[in-house]
């Protein structure tokens, strides 16, 4: 069985728990999708700005969630430094 390809950020290249994440639910896979490779950055790079695995947990379920709701970039977050 093959892995679906999902589009990454610009910088970022899409971790594993992301791509899980992304793909658990039709709804984000199709707004992930719709998002611009900047924006795509943006929630990878909030993710892995993560220092605690429950904070990552946490904004994981926060990117499907507002992904699914139409939320096209993490709020109140200064943005990607890698970029």
């Amino acid at each position: 069985m093959s892995q679906q390809k999902i589009a990454s950020g610009t910088v970022h290249a899409l971790p594993t728990d992301v791509y899980k994440t992304i793909l658990s639910d039709k709804a984000a896979l199709e707004a992930w999708n719709d998002i611009t490779p900047l924006a795509r950055n943006e929630w990878i790079c909030w993710i892995e700005s993560a220092k605690l695995i429950e904070t990552r947990n946490r904004r994981l379920e926060r990117t499907r969630t507002e992904l699914i709701e139409g939320v096209r970039r993490p709020c109140c977050w200064p943005g990607c430094k890698h970029r």
